[in-house]
């Protein structure tokens, strides 16, 4: 079972994913990303891979598609905010964009 990111350890895990265009919720623990696509094609096949890791993770994100946007927020219901099956994730989120052209 995840636990909660501690203040100090969100320091080192959550910084690094500030840079790449990740940010917190206001009002609640998670962190949010839209992420931008050249269609809908693009966009489905991203979230596809992205299922699948977040399946065999057993951790899986909050999203919504419109076309060739997907905003993702990620947080971790079973400790009622960020874990680092967030970061973990969100790494991995970012990583599938270099299998991807980006609009």
């Amino acid at each position: 079972m995840s636990e909660r990111l501690s203040e100090e350890t969100r320091k080192t895990v959550l910084a690094p994913l500030f840079s790449t265009g990740w940010a917190m919720v206001e009002d609640r623990d998670a962190i949010v990303k839209t992420f931008k696509f050249n269609d809908f094609a693009d966009a489905f096949g991203w979230m596809t891979r992205a299922a699948i890791w977040a399946e065999k993770w057993n951790h899986h994100p909050e999203w919504e598609n419109v076309y060739n946007k997907v905003i993702v927020t990620l947080t971790t219901h079973d400790v009622d905010g960020l874990s680092s099956l967030d970061a973990k994730l969100a790494r991995k989120m970012d990583g599938l964009m270099g299998e991807v052209k980006a609009g």
